[in-house]
């Protein structure tokens, strides 16, 4: 007899879906979790902290309100770490006190403390005083999520060279920042402390940021990051750091010198794995702390299961919660379908970038024809209104059967807009549904109609030339 029928480590996304998924299917349900990490990396120090700053920063700043009332506004002439981290705790406060309650309304035990397998079906939890217990389960799911990955080489000290986490640690606003690595968070903190008024500098050792996005969509961002006076060295990387009391100097390995009053390494994140004790329950992970897993997210061991971001890409909030939800009903035995293929992508740059489906670089390598239809924000209504010029939305369509192949949005609302598109591919609809919808007038979504608009137009020039 076991203590549970379902053991969750970590109550992130994943943890959290899973454990309600396996408590509403009337199984006996723990969650282990640290008392100062109800909600994971997620609600802590990732997703949830870094877009409430980012809403906190687009507020004082006026970013947004400039292209109205002039490249002056601002709502707060002298912005500080208080004001950033005033929402940001109040907004995390929140969603710790939603969790505890999702938990508690569904019989789900909290177990505090940090787990480690001691047996394939043995959990022992140390508490902050050092105190172990034990709890046994039938099925366990892995959902123990990463942290950032810290280079060797650097001597972080959470001040001056500090990694993504150390963000929330600030004292103060840096007037100059070199942000080491162009991958997402990477990027979304360099536009936010941009927007700020900090003089950012990001070094990549490809050749560009953000590989997996449309390249148009990308070029639009860097133009906007450049506008807000972002430098960017690409194909650099980062020979070491120098401290000098509250500054730096970043040591490219061409021999350039960067200085800078913080340096924030964005490398990636390491999955958790190493700290569970994995051995003693019989599983293997990878260099980088990842665990792998089957289609049913069922591990090397068949009753442990793992979901989120310790199983790799795509690593985001809104993948590990359906992760989670399908592995408890595998775990229980239950039947479910499975995961759908069409995903959204969302990036909280300002301004922000999203996109489901293929990219034009994917369809031309694969030697796919496709047609493209764009829509600038400028050209509707609501863009004047809010005083988005620069925002801009692309759709990807089959000439052959009209499909959509992708979605593509640069700008205000780009991360809720997408769902649109999504639906209808999700839904296998085509071009023509958009063509013929209507929409509510003055708004983004009109940018659809204008978008597949633009397309059929140019796949009916083609058609007639054809004839």
């Amino acid at each position: 007899m076991y203590d549970f029928d379902v053991l969750v480590l970590g109550s992130g996304p994943g943890g959290q879906k899973a454990a309600i998924a396996a408590a509403k299917l009337d199984r006996r349900v723990a969650v282990v979790e640290r008392r100062n990490m109800i909600g994971g990396v997620c609600i802590n120090t990732g997703t949830i902290p870094s877009k409430t700053l980012r809403e906190a920063v687009l507020y004082l700043t006026g970013l947004n309100q400039r292209e109205m009332y002039g490249q002056s506004y601002r709502v707060k002439e002298d912005i500080t770490v208080g004001d950033l981290g005033a929402r940001t705790q109040h907004v995390i406060g929140r969603e710790i006190e939603v969790i505890r309650s999702q938990l508690a309304r569904n019989r789900v035990r909290l177990l505090q403390g940090t787990g480690r397998f001691t047996d394939a079906h043995t959990v022992v939890l140390e508490d902050e005083q050092g105190r172990e217990s034990r709890a046994t389960a039938e099925k366990i799911i892995i959902a123990a999520g990463t942290r950032p990955a810290r280079p060797d080489s650097v001597d972080f000290d959470d001040i001056t060279i500090i990694d993504s986490d150390g963000i929330l640690n600030l004292d103060k606003v840096p007037g100059s920042m070199v942000v080491v690595g162009a991958g997402v968070i990477g990027i979304e903190y360099a536009s936010m402390f941009a927007a700020l008024g900090t003089k950012v500098t990001v070094v990549e050792r490809r050749d560009r940021m953000l590989e997996f996005c449309d390249l148009e969509i990308i070029e639009a961002l860097k133009y906007h990051l450049r506008d807000l006076s972002v430098s960017f060295r690409f194909r650099e990387t980062v020979a070491a750091v120098e401290r000098h009391g509250r500054t730096a100097v970043a040591v490219l390995a061409s021999g350039k010198r960067i200085a800078a009053d913080t340096v924030m390494y964005s490398a990636g994140r390491q999955g958790a794995a190493d700290l569970l004790g994995l051995d003693k329950a019989g599983l293997t992970y990878d260099n980088r702390g990842r665990i792998a897993v089957d289609e049913q997210f069922r591990t090397e061991v068949p009753h442990i299961y793992a979901v989120g971001d310790i199983i790799g890409f795509p690593a985001l909030a809104s993948t590990s919660m359906e992760q989670g939800r399908l592995a408890a009903h595998h775990a229980c035995d239950e039947p479910v379908r499975g995961m759908d293929q069409v995903q959204p992508i969302g990036i909280y740059t300002i301004p922000e970038i999203s996109f489901v489906g293929r990219t034009e670089d994917d369809l031309t390598d694969a030697s796919i024809p496709f047609e493209v239809g764009i829509s600038r924000y400028r050209e509707l209504a609501r863009g004047q209104i809010i005083g988005d010029s620069y925002g801009m939305l692309k759709l990807i369509v089959s000439p052959e059967d009209r499909r959509i192949l992708g979605v593509h949005v640069f700008g205000t609302g780009a991360t809720e807009l997408v769902h649109i598109g999504q639906t209808v591919m999700g839904c296998g609809g085509t071009v023509d549904y958009l063509v013929d919808a209507v929409f509510n007038y003055p708004t983004l979504a009109e940018s659809y109609k204008v978008a597949a608009l633009d397309a059929m137009n140019k796949m009916r020039s083609v058609s007639r030339l054809s004839i």
